[in-house]
Formats: C-alpha cells, sequence, structure tokens
C-alpha cells in the first residue's frame, strides 16, 4: 500500500472517529462565506468585490493580515441572528467531522454593539439548541478576558455568570495580548469566577515564554492551558506541567501559521508528549488558518504519530473537558463502541 493510500485510509478513519475539541473561538470558526453573508446583510463593505475575491482576502497570509481578516469578522457579526447563524454553522462543521462536543471561546459585546450581553447569551442558547437539534453536534461556551482591554475583564465575568445560570457557559478564559498584560492583572477576576464555579482557562506560553504560564498557574490557578507549547524552554516548568497533569491545548496550524513554530520543522508536541504533558488537540481559529480538527489529527500522522497516539490525543481531550462526568461517561461509551 503506498503512502497516499494510507494516509487516505487514515484520513477517513480521523473523520469517522468521534471527537472532541475544546480550543476554538467562536468568530475564528466561521468561513469566508459565512462572513460574506453577513457583511451584505449588515451592510459592512468588505475589502473585496465579491465572494470569490473575499475568500482570496481571507487566506492566511501573515499574523498582521490574520488580525485584519479577525477585526473584519467581528465587525461582521452584529446582531442576535448573525450569532444564531454562525453558532449553527459552527455545529454543522463540527458534525462534518463527527465532533460530538466542542468548548468555544467568546468574547463580550463592545459598547459600539447593536446587542447587549443578555441579548448574545440568548443568541447563543438558540443557536445551541437549534444547531444540536440539526446536527447532533454539542457546544458551550468560554468567556474570554481580553488581556489588552483589562477595564472589560468584569464585564465578561458577570456574562459568564449569567450564561452558566443559563447553563451555556462553563468557564472564564484570559486571551490576547500576552506581552504587556501579564495574568497577575487578573488574579482577582479569576478568584471570583473561581469561587462561583466557572472552570477557568489561559492562553499561555504561545507568544511570550515560559514564563507566561508559571503566572497564569500561579495567578489564576489556571485549570487548563491554551497553547502553551513554549514549556518547552524552562524544563522546571515542564516537570511541573507534567506532575500535575494540566491539560495543553495545542493547535498545531496555528502554530505554524502565526510563526511560534518553524513549518518547515516537525510539531513540538512530539517532544511535550514522549515526556509525559497531558496534551490535546485542536483548531483555534480552522478556516483563517486553512484547517480543521480531522486536518490537525492528520498533520500530526504525517509527522510520524501512530494511530494509537492519535486515539490517545482524542481520549486527552474528552477527559480535559468541562463536561459532568455522567456526560464523560456517556461519550465513553462511544468512543469504546467506535474501537469495538
Amino acid at each position: 500500500m503506498g503512502i497516499d493510500s494510507e494516509l487516505n485510509q487514515m484520513s477517513d478513519r480521523l473523520r469517522q472517529m468521534p471527537k472532541v475539541e475544546i480550543h476554538t473561538h467562536l468568530i475564528g470558526t466561521a468561513d469566508a462565506e459565512t462572513i460574506y453573508q453577513m457583511a451584505q446583510r449588515n451592510q459592512v463593505a468588505l475589502p473585496a468585490g465579491s465572494l470569490k475575491e473575499w475568500k482570496l482576502f481571507y487566506e492566511f497570509r501573515d499574523f498582521t493580515h490574520f488580525i485584519e481578516v479577525y477585526s473584519i469578522a467581528r465587525q461582521c457579526v452584529q446582531t442576535a441572528d448573525d450569532y444564531v447563524f454562525l453558532v449553527e454553522r459552527f455545529l454543522e462543521h463540527q458534525a462534518e467531522q463527527n465532533i460530538r462536543y466542542s468548548e468555544v471561546h467568546f468574547g463580550t459585546t463592545l459598547p459600539s454593539d447593536r446587542l447587549s450581553d443578555a441579548d448574545l447569551l440568548e443568541a447563543l442558547s438558540i443557536g445551541a439548541i437549534q444547531g444540536e437539534a440539526k446536527y447532533g453536534s454539542r457546544v458551550k461556551f468560554i468567556a474570554a478576558i481580553v488581556r489588552h482591554s483589562p477595564e472589560r475583564q468584569r464585564q465578561t465575568l458577570e456574562c459568564a455568570l449569567r450564561g452558566q445560570d443559563r447553563g451555556i457557559v462553563v468557564g472564564l478564559g484570559l486571551a490576547g495580548q500576552e506581552a504587556g498584560y501579564p495574568p497577575e492583572d487578573f488574579a482577582e477576576t479569576f478568584a471570583e469566577a473561581r469561587r462561583q464555579g466557572l472552570r477557568v482557562v489561559a492562553h499561555a506560553g504561545e507568544a511570550a515564554g515560559a514564563e507566561s504560564i508559571w503566572n497564569a498557574l500561579e495567578h489564576l490557578q489556571a485549570e487548563r492551558i491554551g497553547h502553551g507549547i513554549r514549556c518547552l524552554e524552562d524544563d522546571a516548568l515542564m516537570q511541573s506541567l507534567c506532575d500535575l497533569q494540566i491539560p495543553l491545548e495545542v493547535s498545531p496550524q496555528s502554530n505554524y501559521c502565526l510563526g511560534i513554530v518553524d513549518r518547515h520543522q516537525p510539531h513540538p508536541i512530539r517532544q511535550l508528549v514522549d515526556a509525559g504533558l497531558y496534551c490535546t488537540l485542536n483548531s483555534d481559529d480552522p478556516p483563517m488558518f486553512q484547517t480543521n480538527l480531522v486536518n490537525e489529527y492528520l498533520t500530526l500522522a504525517k509527522q510520524g504519530f501512530s494511530w494509537e497516539d492519535l486515539w490517545q490525543l482524542n481520549l486527552n481531550t474528552l477527559e480535559a473537558s468541562f463536561l459532568p462526568e455522567s456526560e464523560k461517561n456517556n461519550y465513553r461509551r462511544e468512543w469504546q463502541a467506535f474501537l469495538s
């Protein structure tokens, strides 16, 4: 059997494999066509004269261009109906990959937005319910504090708590620009989130180094680390993460696109796994990085990961999710039935 044939078989098996994903961003999950439709509906001018041109513009070039695309996409999502549509489309794409459950970061509303946080939560709830009914894939949300807007952290916490009451928000996250906005600036807000029963996660060790991860663990008591691959710069941190079994939410194509990892090198997740760290696999902002979760698994398969290695990453992701044990048990049975 040739290499191409083996990879095709692996790709089919990975697509059929029941999966969980715990690190994506809601706006970043929207494909070019979805954003184009919203731009037309909301009369937002795009730097493209047609859908074809917009799709070309949407393709990743570099970090600056990625930020520009993300910012434009954010401006196009304006109404409650937009968010309902966005969540439904997301669940449709997840279901196509047999992703059974996802945890997705979302940003709270800005003063310039047309809708309130209450309206946003209502839209997320409707989208999740309708999307699950149509496609069979489920989603819960993590309200993300944007580091470079620290003045909005309390608003984000309050939104998360309202979403928790509705049963759609499971956690509070920290995302955005690492440099200049250390985790300790958000310690009090995270402590309150923990007291109120929210789970807590933080992006760290992506654009900034190992110190960022240390601080997320010490000051935020983060239960999972978004990305975290730069722990490789500190042997003591590696050992601590291994001892504590803190899950790392690893996203290879994101790391390649943003220049965190040299595209010509194997992804360092191999080193993390071999060192005993608790790794999960995710797609981050999939359409913006021309990827999806199946492609993330296939990327590692091409770099020498065996089926057993990939299956373990899938198991890790399920166990690292914030699902209650009763629901994890249901998925564990489904996972086992797939293997059988």
